[in-house]
């Protein structure tokens, strides 16, 4: 049954539709059908033009994880493969939110709000490829999906580094991998679409 319950908490956390309710709120618009449709930070902060807007979708959605991962730890114990549905459905409950018909953002904050206490070197070496692929490519898609693949890599690669840091550490390192890939798998999939429309343009189609 912890396995049933930490899947509902981090599934119900992550389906809150933070950027559509604020965006609803204060610019009294539907963000599914504005800008890219994405219900996430960037596309808050394009529509609305405010920072307030965007940093505030950010940090929720941010919590989101975090407080999905802490929640388990405390009331369902700290046992890594009970964490890792937490981890899991979390980020697919806030890209596929049931709420908005299984519309919903592209992950990113969520995971790594959720990383921040399970995962931190995941956290950390996500953010330094991101600053490294960004300044190369100058595209914030770009950076998304290859420091996303960057990590499943890293994954697979070391585990027994990224185990080192995990809080709690994983039972093996297939364990470990799988999780943190099918995670990551989830937020490449919702960044398909800019993906594709990047080198769409790179290539003049």
């Amino acid at each position: 049954m912890n396995y049933f319950f930490s899947s509902l908490i981090g599934f119900l956390f992550g389906s809150i539709p933070t950027a559509y309710l604020l965006i609803k709120k204060y610019r009294n618009l539907d963000i599914t059908k504005e800008g890219s449709g994405n219900v996430g930070t960037l596309n808050s902060y394009e529509i609305s033009r405010s920072k307030y807007i965007g940093f505030s979708v950010l940090l929720i959605d941010f919590l989101k994880g975090l407080l999905s991962i802490l929640l388990v730890k405390i009331f369902l114990g700290n046992n890594f493969f009970i964490l890792s549905f937490a981890f899991f459905f979390v980020v697919l409950g806030h890209c596929f939110s049931p709420w908005l018909k299984f519309k919903g953002g592209r992950g990113l904050a969520t995971a790594a709000g959720a990383s921040s206490i399970f995962f931190p070197i995941v956290l950390f070496l996500w953010i330094a490829f991101w600053l490294i692929l960004k300044y190369l490519k100058k595209d914030i898609h770009f950076a998304n999906v290859f420091a996303t693949l960057l990590i499943i890599i890293v994954s697979f690669a070391i585990p027994e580094f990224v185990n080192k840091y995990s809080f709690p550490k994983a039972e093996t390192n297939l364990l470990l991998s799988f999780t943190i890939s099918l995670t990551m798998i989830i937020v490449l999939i919702k960044h398909w679409q800019p993906i594709k429309d990047y080198y769409k343009h790179k290539i003049g189609i």
